[in-house]
């Protein structure tokens, strides 16, 4: 049982381990999104949101919905932002702890 959690952990984690994943991930906050709508958010080619879309829709992050010739894609799950946001709060006081440590290393100004 725990190696199949393991198994999971892992393969959730490798899904959002792309930088144009999350950044997807983020425009969808706001709600439905078209492919168009994604690149432009984005900034990256139509190509590559449609690749990354293809992940985490495999991995059920997002979930698509057709309206004639339009599709529009939307998280799944909510509660990927609990998570992502909780990996946001892990990396600020990871800088806030290295501006902790170049502060007492400069020492006494």
């Amino acid at each position: 049982m725990k190696q199949e959690l393991h198994t999971y952990k892992a393969s959730l984690f490798k899904a959002l381990g792309h930088p144009l994943r999350l950044a997807i991930l983020d425009v969808l906050r706001g709600g439905e999104q078209t492919v168009t709508q994604l690149q432009d958010r984005t900034g990256a080619e139509q190509a590559s949101v449609s690749q990354h879309l293809g992940v985490l829709r495999a991995h059920h992050f997002v979930s698509v919905r057709r309206d004639g010739t339009l599709a529009y894609y939307r998280a799944s799950d909510p509660e990927i932002y609990a998570f992502l946001d909780l990996g946001r709060q892990v990396y600020e006081r990871q800088l806030q702890r290295q501006r902790e440590q170049l502060t007492l290393q400069a020492g006494p100004a």
